[in-house]
Formats: C-alpha cells, sequence, structure tokens
C-alpha cells in the first residue's frame, strides 16, 4: 500500500467514526444554515466548489448551476448527488480547473486539517486561480482563540487557525476580506446535543448570541476585478 493510499484509509475511517452516527442531522443542519444564512452569498447561476467537501452536507443541498466536490476521502464520493463533479486529490496539488471558472469556493471545517501552512498557501493559490473576478473564498472553521485546548481533540488537526490568522494570509494572496468574524458558530456536532433545530434558526438570527458561544471564525473573502 503506497503513502498516500494508506492516508486516504485512515481518514476514511476517521471520518467513518466520527460522524457515521450524526450525518442526518448534519443534513437537517446544514439545509438550515444553507437556507438561512450561506444561501445569500450564492446565485442559482454560480458554479461552487466545496472544499473538504464530506459526506455533501453542503454542495448536496446548495442551489446552484455547476456542482463540485473535492476531498481525499474516497466515501464523500457515493455521498455525492450524480450532478456533482467529485475531485478526489490533495487540494494543495493543482485543480482540473481551467482558470476563473468558479463564483464561489466554500470550505467549513477543513483548512486545520491541512498539514502545514505552505499546504495551505497552495490551497489559496489554487483557490484564486479558479476564482472568477469578484469571486468568493468562503471559510468557516474552528478559532484557536476560542476553543483552546479542545482544538486539538482530534487527532486530524495540524494548523492553528484564528480569523485574523486567516485574513492575514488571503491577504498576503491578494483576497479583498468582504467579511471576518471571530466568533460564528459553536465548536462541533461531534458528540453534541441534537439540539431541536428551531433553536438554530432563532440562533442565525441573534449576532450578539454569536459572541456568546461562537467558537468558529467566518472569513470571506473575494477576488478583486482587475484594474482598468
Amino acid at each position: 500500500m503506497t503513502q498516500a493510499s494508506q492516508d486516504a484509509a485512515e481518514l476514511q475511517q476517521i471520518y467513518r467514526n466520527r460522524f457515521e452516527k450524526t450525518r442526518g442531522y448534519r443534513d437537517q443542519v446544514w439545509r438550515i444554515l444553507i437556507g438561512d444564512f450561506f444561501g445569500q452569498y450564492i446565485r442559482p447561476t454560480d458554479a461552487v466548489l466545496d472544499l473538504g467537501c464530506g459526506f455533501g452536507e453542503f454542495i448536496n443541498q446548495v442551489d446552484c448551476a455547476q456542482k463540485f466536490g473535492m476531498d481525499l476521502n474516497p466515501d464523500s464520493r457515493p455521498a455525492l448527488a450524480p450532478e456533482i463533479r467529485f475531485v478526489e486529490q490533495d487540494c494543495s496539488e493543482p485543480w482540473p480547473l481551467p482558470e476563473e471558472s468558479l463564483d464561489v469556493v466554500f470550505t467549513s471545517n477543513f483548512l486545520e486539517h491541512l498539514p502545514d501552512k505552505p499546504a495551505l498557501v497552495r490551497t489559496l493559490e489554487q483557490a484564486w486561480r479558479c476564482l472568477k473576478a469578484s469571486g468568493r473564498f468562503i471559510a468557516m472553521g474552528p478559532n484557536i482563540g476560542r476553543v483552546q485546548g479542545a482544538y486539538w481533540d482530534f487527532w486530524d488537526h495540524h494548523i492553528p487557525i484564528t480569523h485574523r490568522s486567516l485574513q492575514e494570509v488571503m491577504q498576503l494572496r491578494n483576497f479583498e476580506i468582504e467579511r471576518a468574524l471571530e466568533s460564528f458558530m459553536p465548536y462541533t456536532l461531534v458528540d453534541a446535543p441534537k439540539y431541536p433545530l428551531l433553536l438554530l434558526r432563532i440562533y442565525l438570527r441573534l449576532p450578539f448570541a454569536w459572541e456568546l458561544f461562537g467558537r468558529q471564525f467566518l472569513v470571506i473573502g473575494r477576488k478583486p476585478r482587475a484594474k482598468v
């Protein structure tokens, strides 16, 4: 077995153990997150890539014209809807997509799983290359400044990230920051109670509650139009 196939097999087992029991509930949570929040950033005509798409909780449900999912976990492929083009590869390697072909690159709870900071930089460079002018890179993930030691409860967390550090590296890669929140969503659904979904709808309408309970950042950057 090659190192790449061994890594993929380990990743497959980690995510089966971690998420198998909550997949149905996660789909419901993401339906609300898209309908009540993230949908405002995505048009029906858009081409969207879900970076670290997992079991497709986001990309399966978002309303857009073209859908792409990228992940190293082979279990992602059968979980994705038929219309989604699955790209099974290391995201820090060149993406098999044309320049300026995407309107949105979305990622949730993924960047911290990259092996090191250079891999994150290369990933941002690929997102920049593939995004159209005014296209968005939308990233949500655990903020180590809010989560602190619990950040390392997951074996596959490697890079400690805050909203400020991600904002800084995105600016170094020429993104214009549209929104950067230190606190947005609570930390994780792993081993968490299945709260009534009505509470999530209420929470999304109360930004002051994000400051109290949010442990994940939200950073949105745009690729600026070329100056004439």
